[in-house]
């Protein structure tokens, strides 16, 4: 019974890791919302996260009723690494072998094959989703986490906001090629193309878990942003 308890203890924390993942910068009240789990429950295992090293507090920007900000919460980097694929050293070594022997271009040519082949497997998942960027965003993020990427989206600016300035933020709160890409940035650049073609717009890479920044952030123009958050 107490190997039970423990193992469903370690799966709960291992859930409350991935919505971090996924969703980071969050609350405790946001993760409560997500997991289903009690405030009390949140608390433990996110105490035990932060004991562990995985996960790191940082000031919010919605005020509490009285005092400063709710904390938020965000992967550390050794909890990124704790998600991250046991493959991650041969793929990296793979490539400096591609780099030294075959040039940057190679590695460019890399890039683009393996993209393509992600472009290829999700990009039958978009067609039902139609021609509305929103909607093509939100199918995307279903594609990408069958991944691995812990995606999701966000609406930024408001309906009277220059047209520039409104659409979707798609987030990737873990990335299976992470510390590759943060030595081959071909990755990310081939990925950001293939994102503009699988939505049909053009969009802009804002932040790289690959260059420190604790979410991948792509900014997807769109007509309107009245659409919840996923």
């Amino acid at each position: 019974m107490v190997n039970a308890d423990a193992h469903l203890e370690s799966r709960t924390r291992d859930r409350v890791l991935r919505v971090v993942s996924q969703a980071g910068p969050v609350s405790i009240a946001g993760l409560v919302d997500q997991l289903g789990l009690t405030e009390t429950a949140v608390r433990r295992h996110v105490s035990t996260l932060h004991a562990d090293g995985l996960v790191e507090p940082r000031e919010g920007t919605a005020p509490r009723r009285r005092g400063r900000p709710a904390k938020v919460w965000v992967l550390s980097e050794a909890g990124h690494r704790a998600l991250a694929s046991d493959y991650d050293h041969l793929a990296g070594d793979a490539l400096r072998f591609l780099r030294r022997t075959g040039g940057e271009s190679a590695v460019q040519a890399f890039a683009e094959e393996r993209v393509a082949g992600l472009e290829a497997r999700i990009a039958g998942r978009l067609v039902s989703a139609g021609d509305d960027p929103r909607a093509r965003a939100d199918a995307l993020v279903d594609a990408l986490n069958t991944e691995g990427y812990s995606a999701s989206t966000r609406p930024v600016g408001t309906p009277d906001a220059p047209p520039a300035l409104t659409g979707v933020q798609l987030c990737q709160g873990h990335c299976p090629i992470q510390h590759v890409a943060s030595e081959f940035p071909e990755l990310c650049e081939a990925e950001t193309e293939a994102f503009s073609r699988l939505l049909g717009v053009h969009v802009q890479r804002l932040a790289t878990l690959a260059h420190g920044d604790h979410v991948c952030t792509t900014f997807v123009p769109t007509p309107t942003t009245e659409r919840p958050s996923r």
